[in-house]
């Protein structure tokens, strides 16, 4: 006798009817959409009327319903793009633009090995476990406790539960990754520094494994595509950004829309030599100035008092001298208390209602 295969890991709650706890996408005439959560009792107002949330309760994805002031909304389940810019977020996400392009260029492949960091608010980590699958797994490290709660919130909101794929820890990745004792197979590292980090992911990747990082500015582009030439463990790094831009369909009046998403960030990639083998010589030759001529050095200011023997503390960097913006710690709170809710509205959502 077989055994019936159970359902991947979130399928249940992206097919059936609509249930209370989940998030629903609604839509007015106008292309204006809300996000709410489905809450029996709880009414949807807007300043042009309302209805309740137990007239969609029980209701097929992709149904329509009238509020009483006569505007009709289309109503259906967010996708993983629509849900990820819509969560709760303590850090900035990566858009769905850059983690399909991160999935696809780094060959995620279900049952694959992926070192993953930071994990920000968990739009990327989503992604990289529906790659995976249940069978695959993404190890995930954070450096923020607050951060790392926020992600949780979202990724079991969006999945319905935990998933079994997905390990988080909390720290450093330099510190925490060789204790682990991986064999990876990806790694994707969207922080501040990433070359700081070459070295021991290099250690925790077979050869031949794909190494992808996400990165703000040109400045840490830069930065990184020196580290892996010098570290003589990867070949030539390949760098790129995407920008999507959509278009107006109205009869006729096929244009570009006004609008599009830009710059969000340049994807830059590079994969695991096998020990001991060196990295092919550059042919090209680097434009003049392209590398300067003396090292850099950093001078102590003229008036600051240096005696002797003192030792000068090192400023930690906070991620302004790379162009980003810091998040508040209020923000972060608020975001992790709002993931939270969604993951216990979301696992009540998949318990037997007894009927």
């Amino acid at each position: 006798m077989n055994t019936p295969t159970p359902p991947p890991t979130g399928a249940h709650t992206r097919r059936g009817p609509l249930r209370e706890g989940e998030r629903v996408q609604l839509t007015d005439p106008r292309g204006r959409m809300h996000t709410i959560t489905l809450t029996a009792g709880k009414e949807f107002h807007t300043h042009r009327g309302k209805f309740l949330h137990d007239d969609l309760i029980g209701r097929p994805d992709g149904t329509t319903i009238v509020n009483t002031a006569s505007i009709q909304y289309l109503v259906m389940r967010p996708l993983l793009p629509d849900f990820v810019l819509s969560m709760p977020r303590g850090a900035a996400v990566v858009y769905p633009k850059d983690a399909g392009q991160i999935v696809a260029m780094a060959d995620i492949f279900p049952g694959a090995v992926v070192i993953e960091a930071g994990v920000g608010s968990g739009a990327l980590t989503m992604s990289l476990l529906r790659a995976v699958g249940d069978g695959g797994q993404v190890h995930s490290f954070e450096r923020r406790q607050d951060f790392a709660d926020v992600a949780t919130g979202n990724v079991e909101t969006f999945f319905g539960g935990g998933h079994p794929a997905w390990t988080l820890r909390v720290g450093d990745l330099v510190e925490t990754l060789p204790g682990v004792g991986l064999q990876a197979d990806r790694a994707v590292l969207d922080m501040l520094a990433p070359w700081e980090c070459l070295d021991a992911v290099a250690d925790a990747m077979a050869p031949g494994g794909v190494l992808i990082c996400y990165v703000a500015t040109a400045t840490q582009l830069s930065r990184v595509a020196e580290a892996a030439r010098d570290s003589g463990r990867w070949t030539e790094p390949e760098a790129w950004e995407s920008m999507v831009r959509g278009w107006h369909l109205e009869g006729l009046a096929v244009r570009p829309q006004h609008r599009m998403i830009g710059h969000t960030g340049f994807l830059i990639t590079t994969r695991r030599l096998a020990d001991g083998v060196k990295p092919p010589l550059r042919k090209r030759r680097p434009a003049p100035g392209a590398y300067p001529t003396a090292p850099v050095t950093t001078e102590v200011p003229d008036d600051l008092e240096v005696e002797p023997g003192d030792q000068v503390e090192p400023v930690e960097e906070d991620g302004t001298e790379y162009g980003d913006r810091p998040v508040s710690d209020r923000k972060v709170r608020k975001a992790a208390r709002e993931a939270a809710r969604g993951a216990e509205a979301s696992a009540a959502a998949q318990e037997p209602t007894g009927e």
